[in-house]
C-alpha cells in the first residue's frame, strides 16, 4: 500500500461514522427515556430466545448500552467482585472475546473453558451435572454449543443465569441485539418517529440454517413500525428458506415480507443489508448461497449500511471496509457495550449504573 492510500485508511478510520457525526451513542441515549423497571425485570434471567423479551425491555438495554458506549471510562468497577463462567465449546473469535472484553470492562474475573475434551464432559457428565457445579463457581455463564438442547439442559440445574451464546443453527440472542443496537445507533429516528419513518432491511441469509438470521427476524416481528419491508435473498425454494413458524411470525406482525433469488435486483432500495453465509450444522459449517456478494461496485444505494455477524467470507468483499458502507465493523464493537449492559442486568448490578448520569 502506498503512503497517500495508507493516509487515506487512517483518515477513514479515524472519521469512521460509527464514532463520529449522527451515530454517536448519545443521540440514542437521547432517544430512549430511561426506565430501570424494565431493566430491573432482567435479574437472574437465563437468556436463551429473543422470544423472551419485549420491546421496552429491549429499548432500556439500548439505551444502557449507549451509555456504555458514551462514557466508557466511566464505568470500571460496575462487575467487581463477580466472575463469569465462559464455556464455548464451538469454534469463537468475536463473541467469546466480546463477552468476555464486556466482563473484564467492568471490573469482574472469567473462568474460561474453550475445549469440551478438558471438562467431564468428555468423561460423559451430564451438562445439567456441568451446570450444578457451575452454581458454585460463578456468578453468570456464557454457554457456546453446536447442540441446539445444550442452553436449556444446563437451564434446569442451574441457579445462576445462563446467556444463550449460540446454540447449534437454534439462535443467537445477543447478536441480533447488537445487529439492532447498531441500527437503531445509525437511525435512532426510527424510534422517535412512532412509525412514521421506515427502512427496508435486505437479509442475504438462510432463516432456516442461520441463527443469526433466525434471531435478527424475530427482533424485527418485534419493531414493525421500523420496517417497510424486509427482503430474504437466497437460492432456496420458500418452502427450505423458512422453518415453520418463520414467515408466518413476520407477516402476523404486519411486516411486508419478500423473498428473492436476485441480490441486485434488492440492493438499489435497501436500507440496510445484512449478510452471512454460514451455518454451524452439528460439528462443522456449511456455506449457503456462495453466489451472493457484495463488492464496492454492487448496485448500494448510498446511504446504505451493510451489518455482517462475521467472520466473513468472499460474500462480503474488503474494497467495502473503507467506504460509508461499512458498519459491521460498528457492529462488532457495539456487541462489546451491548453484551456489557445485559450482563450487569443478570448480575443484579444495574442499579449502580442508572445512578450515574
Amino acid at each position: 500500500m502506498v503512503k497517500a492510500d495508507l493516509e487515506a485508511v487512517v483518515k477513514f478510520n479515524r472519521e469512521r461514522p460509527d464514532v463520529y457525526g449522527n451515530a454517536h451513542p448519545k443521540n440514542l441515549l437521547r432517544a430512549i427515556q430511561e426506565d430501570g423497571d424494565h431493566l430491573s425485570r432482567l435479574s437472574s434471567r437465563h437468556i436463551y430466545s429473543i422470544d423472551q423479551f419485549e420491546p421496552e425491555s429491549l429499548f432500556q438495554l439500548f439505551r444502557l448500552a449507549a451509555k456504555y458506549e458514551a462514557n466508557p471510562d466511566r464505568f470500571g468497577t460496575s462487575l467487581q467482585g463477580k466472575i463469569l463462567i465462559s464455556a464455548f465449546y464451538e469454534p469463537s473469535t468475536r463473541t467469546r472475546l466480546s463477552f468476555e472484553s464486556a466482563w473484564h470492562r467492568l471490573g469482574g474475573d472469567i473462568m474460561s473453558i474453550t475445549d469440551r475434551s478438558t471438562t467431564g464432559i468428555a468423561k460423559g457428565e451430564s451438562l445439567a451435572d456441568v451446570g450444578e457445579m457451575f452454581n458454585n463457581y460463578g456468578d453468570c455463564v456464557v454457554l457456546r454449543d453446536t447442540n441446539a438442547n445444550s442452553v436449556r439442559e444446563m437451564m434446569s440445574a442451574l441457579r445462576i443465569p445462563i446467556i444463550n451464546a449460540g446454540n447449534g443453527t437454534d439462535e443467537h440472542p445477543t447478536q441480533a441485539m447488537a445487529d439492532l443496537y447498531t441500527i437503531f445507533k445509525w437511525k435512532p429516528s426510527l424510534i422517535t418517529s412512532m412509525g412514521e419513518e421506515k427502512i427496508n432491511l435486505c437479509v442475504v441469509g438462510l432463516p432456516s440454517k442461520m441463527r443469526t438470521v433466525r434471531s435478527l427476524l424475530k427482533l424485527v416481528a418485534l419493531f414493525p413500525q421500523c420496517f417497510n419491508q424486509v427482503t430474504i435473498v437466497n437460492d432456496q425454494t420458500r418452502e427450505d428458506m423458512f422453518d415453520e413458524g418463520q414467515a408466518t411470525q413476520l407477516t402476523e406482525a404486519g411486516i411486508n415480507l419478500h423473498t428473492c433469488d436476485c441480490l441486485d435486483d434488492v440492493l438499489p432500495e435497501a436500507d440496510v443489508v445484512y449478510i452471512n453465509a454460514i451455518a454451524w450444522e452439528g460439528n462443522s459449517f456449511n456455506q449457503y448461497g456462495k453466489q451472493f456478494h457484495i463488492t464496492s461496485a454492487s448496485p448500494l444505494k448510498k446511504n446504505a449500511i451493510i451489518l455482517h455477524p462475521l467472520a466473513r467470507g468472499a460474500e462480503l468483499c474488503s474494497s467495502l471496509d473503507n467506504t460509508d458502507h461499512n458498519w459491521y465493523f460498528a457492529q462488532a464493537r457495539g456487541a462489546v457495550f451491548l453484551r456489557q449492559a445485559l450482563l450487569t442486568c443478570l448480575v443484579q448490578r444495574a442499579e449502580r449504573v442508572l445512578d450515574i448520569v
